[in-house]
């Protein structure tokens, strides 16, 4: 049977990566973001390279469209062999936390948690009766451990943490995986790193951080699948100690 991954929030980065990389392990990928013109382009780029792949639009804001969304992937696809969750919510992603407001919370809730609770409860079950199945995501490191001036939408990231390694725990010894990376640099090629270089010409405060290649972090996401030998992993490596 031809396995197959679901990417929510195939955005430019980590996204279109793990489409390119899954694509190139034998899976057949549906390519979910709310822009259907860059999701065709990729599609055609992955067909060129003997990439079966399906592109469904979605809102991933919406959460009460996911049943609707979750029949569409199936009539490409069926349930999927494995699912990625990495859309980024409209507007500024960090305010400093003397700042955040409850309603700047709330705006970040649904695509962060809710949408990804719902599709879990679409998909979860027949990964755990197949005994496979993974669910993966990538994230910022903040969501890890706070920064000055970088509060927001990590706060609701870390929310999300909490119940990916909850969940890690409960279908372990299902057969389902699920990993999370969690990444303190600017990825080339997003819209954090124009963001973030915006900033820095501004003089605002900002961290210093090191930029990193989607199609590593890609590669990694893959290794962590592969080798179920982790539930998170962090870049750059020993961002988090001491």
């Amino acid at each position: 049977m031809t396995k197959s991954i679901a990417v929510f929030g195939t955005g430019p980065g980590v996204g279109q990566a793990v489409a390119r990389r899954y694509g190139r392990e034998g899976y057949e990928v549906v390519l979910v973001a709310r822009r259907q013109e860059p999701l065709d382009a990729l599609a055609r780029e992955l067909a060129a390279g003997g990439v079966t792949a399906h592109v469904v639009t979605a809102d991933l804001a919406r959460t009460g469209d996911v049943p609707a969304l979750a029949e569409r992937i199936r009539a490409s696809v069926g349930d999927p062999t494995a699912f990625y969750y990495g859309p980024v919510p409209a507007g500024p992603m960090f305010v400093p936390a003397v700042d955040l407001t409850p309603e700047l919370l709330r705006e970040r809730l649904p695509i962060t948690m809710d949408t990804l609770l719902a599709l879990v409860r679409e998909f979860l079950p027949a990964m755990v009766e197949r005994g496979d199945g993974a669910i993966l995501s990538a994230q910022g490191a903040a969501a890890v451990r706070g920064r000055p001036n970088m509060s927001g939408w990590p706060t609701v990231l870390a929310a999300q943490r909490n119940y990916l390694q909850s969940l890690a725990a409960e279908v372990a010894g299902r057969g389902v995986h699920v990993g999370a990376l969690y990444i303190g640099a600017r990825i080339v090629g997003t819209p954090f790193e124009a963001d973030y270089e915006r900033r820095r010409a501004q003089g605002e405060p900002v961290p210093d951080m090191a930029a990193a290649d989607p199609a590593e972090l890609a590669d990694i996401l893959w290794d962590m699948h592969s080798r179920r030998d982790r539930h998170e992993s962090v870049v750059p490596a020993g961002l988090l100690d001491g």
